[in-house]
């Protein structure tokens, strides 16, 4: 049961404020009322144990001054006069007191210490404190001084007898400046505080706002955890996937019982493996695809963590974010399906051509038309040799069948082949190659990489230029660098050079012909063969390609 408000109860609460919260006619009544009360108990004892006192005309004035130096305290409206005209209570309470002596001196004695009083309230007030500490020595001096010397009682052992009681009242006031000017000090150094504090708080609720705005905002998902696994931020979106992720009949799942299938789609991704277990657990990892949720309804997502580290480099969480690229992998793959089809329908019309062309070949070994259907004959199984290719790379399936191969002899044909070609486009082709370099390759398909990266560095040579084939023996690998003085690609390029269709914003806008295959082919036969290609360019200074092959 709560407890009952009682009147003593809201004035306990009153009493507990700080006291510089009150209103300055609150302040003033309170800072009166000590004085006040132990007026009212002195009287109490003066009229229990020396009645006559309470007949003294001095006496009475002293009660009556106190009483109308308390309802002054509460009914002026001190707030609209100059702040500090309040100190005029103290100095009436020194008159009010000396009243009380002179009244009361035959009933109790030491009157004259309720000066004290008012000697802490002008010293403890922290304004004037000069003008209060001399006012707290001669204020309690006048109380004594002042009636000996109406009764004319001058003499200097009467004088200095007294003096006790104002010293005492000095150190009382010294002691309570100097408490009051150092809380003054700690005071404002704590306003200054709270102001730095108070703005920081502003500066961190206005970026918690901002914050909070872009993280509802953006169309990705993201999830802040800390050490222990345990959601810390989780913006819109990714409530929606936690949503999408969540089993129908399960109202809160654990991680282990979420919808997260690997890029087959039907089979789940173990627990340790999943994006979340992967960032708890302080691993780092970008574009990690899962699919979430299931039926018609199931997503791609593309998921990254970072870890997030306290001062001391301890590991605190990781933030994930979660990046819906459904559309993107559906698009690749109707693309993919696109190029398995044209490739299964020109395969057929081109096994066809040469078997015809073989025909002819054979029926007719002495006629002068052999020269072009030996080009018919070769493009031709070139060109289904790239059908075959394209649906390779499609499957993630590329053979080759190493044998011993003279490979500068594979250079020199594919550059003399290419030379017509160099000589139209105004180029100068050459090759620097040892007279006999063997390696252990499939011959055929080191010639199509050879005859891609020479072409395409004829193709990208628009305006002339130079292109250089260059081959050697590089430690236990065979290494060939085509090099050109063409337009060259930006760094930006050269990262996705090497991707499906990719074709470079210089190529598009000069319209150079060609369908962005050749280079990816030719990385997935020299991987094929366990070896590595390269590509370092400038633009607008050249492009030089680099592969190696073990030997």
């Amino acid at each position: 049961m709560s407890e009952p408000v009682t009147w003593a109860t809201r004035r306990f609460k009153f009493f507990r404020r700080p006291f510089h919260e009150y209103r300055l006619t609150d302040r003033v009544v309170l800072s009166q009322t000590p004085l006040f009360v132990t007026s009212i108990l002195t009287a109490l004892l003066m009229w229990a144990f020396f009645p006559g006192t309470m007949d003294n005309p001095l006496f009475v004035a002293f009660l009556v001054s106190q009483l109308a130096i308390m309802a002054l305290g509460y009914f002026v409206p001190w707030d609209r006069l100059p702040y500090t005209s309040f100190l005029v209570i103290p100095l009436l309470d020194f008159a009010s007191i000396a009243l009380g002596r002179e009244g009361g001196q035959e009933g109790l004695t030491g009157i004259g210490l309720l000066a004290v009083f008012p000697v802490i309230w002008l010293c403890a007030s922290g304004f004037y404190p000069r003008a209060s500490l001399w006012l707290s020595f001669f204020g309690p001096l006048a109380i004594i001084w002042v009636p000996l010397l109406i009764r004319g009682d001058v003499s200097g052992p009467s004088l200095a007898k007294s003096l006790l009681v104002p010293v005492m009242m000095l150190g009382i006031g010294v002691s309570v400046s100097v408490l009051t000017l150092s809380m003054m000090r700690q005071q404002r150094t704590l306003e200054e505080k709270d102001k730095q504090l108070q703005a920081s708080l502003r500066s961190t609720r206005q970026q918690e706002a901002l914050l909070n705005s872009v993280l509802e905002t953006v169309h990705l998902g993201v999830l802040a955890v800390d050490a222990d696994g345990h959601d810390i931020l989780m913006n819109r979106k990714q409530r929606a996937n936690h949503e999408l992720a969540r089993p129908k009949d399960i109202d809160d799942p654990n991680e282990s019982q979420l919808l997260v299938f690997a890029a087959d789609r039907t089979t789940p991704v173990p627990v340790a493996e999943r994006p979340v277990r992967r960032a708890v657990l302080g691993e780092t990892f970008t574009d990690y695809l899962v699919w979430l949720g299931a039926g018609k309804e199931q997503r791609a997502i593309t998921t990254s963590a970072r870890a997030m580290k306290d001062p001391d480099g301890t590991f605190a969480g990781s933030v994930i974010v979660f990046s819906d690229v459904t559309d993107l992998v559906d698009a690749l793959a109707a693309k993919d399906d696109f190029v398995a089809s044209v490739s299964h329908e020109f395969r057929t019309p081109l096994t066809s051509i040469l078997g015809y062309v073989e025909l002819l070949l054979e029926d007719n070994p002495g006629n002068d038309q052999l020269d072009p259907l030996n080009i018919i004959k070769r493009n031709s199984e070139r060109l289904l040799t790239l059908v075959s290719d394209l649906l390779a790379t499609r499957n993630g399936q590329l053979i080759v069948t190493p044998h011993a191969v003279d490979v500068a002899e594979l250079v020199r044909a594919s550059v003399s082949a290419a030379m017509p070609r160099a000589d139209a486009s105004r180029v100068a082709l050459k090759a620097d190659i040892p007279a006999r370099l063997e390696a252990h390759v499939d011959g055929p398909r080191i010639s199509q990489v050879l005859d891609n990266l020479v072409s395409n560095a004829i193709k990208y040579s628009p305006d002339g230029g130079n292109v250089l084939v260059s081959l050697e023996h590089d430690g236990g690998h065979v290494a060939c660098r085509v090099s050109d003085t063409g337009m060259g690609m930006s760094a930006d390029d050269q990262a996705q050079v090497f991707a499906k269709f990719f074709r470079t914003s210089n190529v598009r806008r000069t319209a150079i012909p060609g369908v962005g295959l050749g280079l990816p082919i030719s990385k997935a036969i020299v991987e094929a063969h366990g070896g590595t290609i390269q590509v370092e360019s400038k633009l607008g200074q050249g492009t030089t390609f680099t592969f190696r092959v073990p030997v």
